[in-house]
């Protein structure tokens, strides 16, 4: 697969542009990224679905500039998309072919299922994974549902329902009764789905999120893998249904979604009425990754290999040139946590956390060696994006700040708590990852020691005096009913 990727998805209300770059094989990340909300679809459904020129010529000249981007970058590959605007136009050839006689683009128009299989790709692979989860895409055109269990993807389902589509056929008319009946009636396509969690792909889910985590404070500034409960998120868009547009501003929606926002709510309010949804989680990922992934990953029927993560992978290729030392690092983490983490009360589901900060701990090193804390904990904050909860990120983050250090500060404990492990597991663990490290003090080629834990103590045998070791380990703060000997 070419180095650079360039993915652009045509959507009835947007039209979207994400340049990817590949650090290695399934590692990747975001070059650059572009959105214009070019509306092809407007007037459409009042007239036959046929696209209308105005929209067409918008449409035309961001793709013009997202072709030229896309050369800016040196991307080998172009992959282009159209969901339901394009699909349901009757006069879709002409838009299509003037597109690829102009521009030399070639725009691949998939139908429904299709649509929704690719969200659920994205979401299977770079969301915490979940245990049969119903996602959902609220685009202009149609929404696109499919049930998510661990990473498969099952039941694609497309149904006609769309912000802009609800817009031009009842909103504009003060219709919404009629709206309620015609959303209800597709529905019906739902029937026999049980799940508890809900997954929400696109901008109308995305607003909301976004409106919701800013209203409560939230404490991390970051969409992806969101989660909140449907008491929140029935009151929240309750409120946004009744709102003008004065009140949909100090709701927190953006003006440029005051006229769709609420036909968007409107379908996630008759869907969570119709299943039993407890849970909700944003995604930040859609039909667009989806369509990189599904080249990305297409020997490996469309997911990664197991126990693989592409954001951990992606900061080891950028950040850590010793790759032998980060390996070190998350081997003997691992087994002084499983030899360890009984004695200190640790939760075992802590594990995969543990030792992925350890494999990180020296990538800030990269940026400046003298702030390496700083800067492996902005990282890991910003950059480690796919697979993880937010609690996830967090603890991650925060072990590798203040590792080598004294305990994690209270200020940053109370900012946040609602993340964070209880204070003794989180003290317990960044003891244990600081002890990794001043383990490594000497940096070994191989690993030259060994050592048992029995009865609270760490017994560490080895043929070499191991100076710079002892050294580290002194220097760390004492930590209750855990002794230290070398034998």
């Amino acid at each position: 697969m070419a180095k650079r990727v360039s993915v652009i998805d045509i959507g009835s209300n947007s039209v979207r542009m994400v340049v990817y770059e590949k650090t290695s094989r399934f590692a990747f990340h975001l070059l650059h990224e572009a959105k214009t909300k070019v509306r092809i679809s407007e007037d459409a459904y009042k007239n036959g679905h046929n696209l209308q020129k105005v929209p067409m010529q918008r449409t035309f000249e961001a793709l013009k500039d997202f072709v030229s981007i896309s050369s800016s970058f040196k991307v080998k590959k172009v992959l282009c998309v159209a969901t339901s605007a394009l699909r349901d136009a009757p006069n879709k050839k002409e838009f299509i072919n003037r597109v690829s006689k102009q521009l030399k683009l070639n725009i691949k128009v998939i139908d429904g299922t299709r649509e929704a299989y690719l969200g659920g790709v994205a979401c299977a692979n770079l969301l915490p994974q979940q245990e049969n989860a119903l996602s959902i895409d609220i685009g202009g055109g149609s929404t696109e549902f499919c049930v998510i269990d661990g990473k498969d993807v099952k039941r694609n389902i497309s149904l006609n329902l769309g912000t802009v589509r609800l817009k031009e056929l009842f909103f504009d008319t003060n219709r919404v009764d009629e709206a309620i009946t015609y959303i209800d009636s597709k529905l019906e396509l739902l029937d026999g789905i049980d799940t508890s969690t809900l997954i929400g792909i696109g901008g109308t889910f995305r607003a909301v999120s976004a409106a919701i985590m800013e209203n409560q404070n939230y404490p991390l500034d970051k969409l992806h893998a969101y989660e909140y409960s449907d008491t929140l998120f029935k009151k929240f868009i309750s409120d946004v249904l009744d709102a003008d547009e004065k009140q949909l501003k100090k709701l927190g929606i953006k003006s440029e979604r005051f006229d769709i926002i609420k036909p968007g709510v409107l379908i996630l309010d008759r869907v969570i009425k119709k299943i039993n949804i407890k849970r909700l989680l944003t995604s930040g990922v859609g039909v667009r990754d989806g369509v990189y992934l599904s080249d990305l990953l297409r020997n490996s029927k469309d997911k990664f290999p197991h126990n693989y993560n592409t954001s951990v992978r992606y900061l080891i290729d950028r950040h850590i040139f010793e790759k032998s030392f980060s390996n070190q690092l998350n081997l003997l983490a691992k087994k002084l946590f499983d030899t360890t983490h009984k004695h200190l009360g640790i939760d075992e589901k802590y594990r995969q956390d543990f030792t992925t900060a350890a494999k990180l701990y020296p990538i800030g090193s990269n940026i400046h060696f003298y702030s390496k804390h700083r800067h492996s904990y902005y990282l890991i904050l910003n950059t480690l994006e796919y697979g993880f909860t937010h609690n996830q990120i967090i603890l991650i983050a925060t072990l590798v700040r203040y590792a080598k250090r004294r305990s994690p500060s209270s200020q940053h404990i109370e900012k946040y708590k609602f993340l964070l492990p209880p204070k003794n597991s989180l003290n317990a663990l960044s003891y244990l990852l600081s002890l990794v490290v001043a383990m490594l003090s000497h940096r070994p080629r191989d690993i030259d020691f060994d050592f048992d834990f029995t009865d609270g103590t760490l017994k560490i045998n080895s043929k070499n005096n191991l100076y710079l070791s002892k050294e580290a380990i002194k220097k760390l703060d004492a930590f209750e009913d855990f002794k230290i000997e070398f034998l």
